[in-house]
């Protein structure tokens, strides 16, 4: 199946197919991320694409790296300038598991569908910044996030500007997407919201369903957010797919290892796994 088959073009013609509905969605989307700093097109996926995924997402979560220990809502070690109870200098646990980029196979359908030109056009189209590039790291261009029993991502801002995701697999229990729409702006950092949340105020978080074949636009640097406890069996699947306004952007050889438990990638994804 062609990765463009995958995609609901009905509702979501990016192939170029219907230019009136195209340009309709776009501005439906742009109009849900100046509102709530994301935009959510359920049903992107077609019912046959999702089950595509699921048996390629359940294939390679052997291949998946687990990260845990505590984080904090900024992703940074924080500065003993802070005082004890500032919202920089309090830690949350996080768990989870990451199948990077150079592992997916080349027949992978998550892998097929981040490399759609159509879809880096119509993403750039939505976020209205220019031309978009795929992020030139290696492992994290594409990621398949696996979460199990226990596993969480804290309540934490997103040091890139936007983070696109597909929907895959839900879990038993728990995993919803948990966000707090603009907690804070490029100017103020609204430290007591950013506090009264991570010490249990729920009066402004929004629940995003979990549904297979959504698409995710979220612009996390401003909107605190967190993956809430995984409860059961079933695992939960999500594809990362990263992009940046600037070509060659990359991350760190630290942030590899954290995240991939390696710092040189693979030259092509290994056909077996795990790797002698």
């Amino acid at each position: 199946m062609n990765a463009i088959e995958l995609v609901s073009l009905a509702p979501y013609p990016i192939d170029g197919s219907n230019p009136t509905d195209y340009d309709s969605i776009v501005a439906a989307a742009q109009a849900q991320i100046d509102a709530h700093g994301y935009a959510e097109l359920p049903g992107f996926i077609t019912p046959e694409g999702v089950a595509a995924l699921v048996a390629d997402a359940e294939s390679l979560a052997e291949r998946a790296h687990p990260s845990h220990g505590p984080g904090t809502a900024y992703l940074e070690l924080p500065s003993d300038d802070w005082p004890d109870d500032h919202p920089r200098k309090k830690w949350m646990d996080y768990g989870v598991r990451a199948v990077g980029y150079d592992v997916i196979p080349y027949s992978s359908p998550l892998r097929q569908i981040y490399e759609l030109p159509d879809l880096d056009h119509f993403i750039s189209d939505v976020l209205g910044r220019g031309p978009l590039f795929h992020y030139a790291d290696p492992c994290g261009a594409l990621n398949l996030a696996v979460m199990g029993e226990g596993d969480q991502l804290q309540w934490h801002f997103d040091q890139t500007d936007f983070v696109v995701s597909l929907a895959i697999q839900d879990a038993d229990e728990g995993g919803d997407f948990e966000v707090v729409p603009l907690t804070r702006s490029a100017t103020e950092e609204n430290y007591d919201e950013v506090n009264a949340i991570l010490n249990g105020d729920r009066s402004r978080v929004t629940r995003l369903e979990m549904t297979p074949g959504t698409l995710l636009i979220f612009e996390g640097r401003y909107s605190l957010h967190r993956v809430s406890p995984i409860r059961g069996n079933t695992l939960r699947h999500v594809g990362l797919l990263a992009y940046d306004t600037k070509p060659e952007t990359t991350s760190s050889e630290l942030l590899r290892a954290i995240r991939y438990g390696r710092t040189e990638a693979f030259d092509t994804p290994p056909t077996t796994w795990p790797v002698a």
